[in-house]
Parts: C-alpha cells; sequence; structure tokens
C-alpha cells in the first residue's frame, strides 16, 4: 500500500514538473509593432518594428538590457475586470479588447536587473502587461502603451 501511494506521489511530481508554466511567459524576443497614446519625449515611430527580449537572466532590447546582471521577475495576475478598474492602467483603456481577446486574466510583470553591483547599470521595466494568449504584450512608457508581439 505504502508502495502504491509513494508511486502515485512519484508520477504526479514528475507530470507536475514537466507542466510549462505558461502564465508568466516572458522568456522571448518581442517585436513592437504599435502605439497608443501621447508620447511625451520619445518619437514611437522610431520604436515600431524594433524588439525586446528576454531569457534566463539576460535581456536586450529598445526598452530593456540586462546582461546576466541579477536579473530578476515577478508578477501579479489580474482578472481583466480588476486590471481596467484600477487607475494605475488607465492608458490601457484603449487597448482593452485586443488586450481581453482570448483571455480571462492580465499579467503584470515587474522585471528588474540588479546592475551587477553598479548603481548605475540597476534598470527596471514596469508594467509589461501579457495575456493567457501568449502572443502578445503591452509596456507602458512615455504616455502611452506600446504593443509588442511575440515573433
Amino acid at each position: 500500500m505504502m508502495k502504491t501511494f509513494s508511486t502515485i506521489l512519484a508520477a504526479v511530481l514528475a507530470i507536475t514538473l514537466h507542466t510549462p508554466a505558461y502564465a508568466d511567459f516572458i522568456d522571448t524576443r518581442w517585436s513592437v509593432v504599435g502605439f497608443t497614446g501621447e508620447p511625451w519625449f520619445i518619437n514611437p515611430q522610431s520604436i515600431i518594428g524594433q524588439s525586446q527580449a528576454f531569457n534566463r537572466g539576460f535581456a536586450e532590447g529598445v526598452f530593456y538590457t540586462c546582461d546576466y546582471a541579477g536579473q530578476s521577475s515577478t508578477y501579479t495576475r489580474y482578472e481583466n475586470d480588476t486590471f481596467f478598474a484600477n487607475p494605475e492602467f488607465e492608458l490601457f483603456l484603449p487597448l482593452q479588447e485586443g488586450m481581453t481577446l482570448s483571455s480571462e486574466a492580465l499579467y503584470v510583470h515587474r522585471i528588474t536587473c540588479e546592475g551587477g553591483g553598479n548603481p548605475a547599470q540597476r534598470r527596471v521595466i514596469y508594467p509589461f502587461v501579457t495575456n493567457e494568449a501568449r502572443k502578445s504584450a503591452w509596456y507602458l512608457f512615455e504616455g502611452g502603451v506600446f504593443s509588442l508581439f511575440n515573433l
């Protein structure tokens, strides 16, 4: 009986460990495809067409770079209605239809780079938002929202 329980427990753990975690998916190359809002200092056209990549502690791109210098990330899951009711995310409202397409939740990521001990190299990218469909992302920057697509 104990051996059967151990076998079942081992099987469950094996399945759990081999199941990919999709909710916090950011590790890929994202292409900047659009901008919605009022740019403050940046020319959005100079950003559109460029890319942003994240890969296990390394990041490079048009918004953020971290060369294995202490990158970490976390995210908060929001039900769609809760996300759009939050005043912090008001600039995302014009994009609500596309952001909620095929998705019941949005994930707000905070990605940081410690800078390898150099305070001048510390970086933060927030809010970087993804949804359950995993093909699109949005980044609030310079008075508007940049839309990104997973290459």
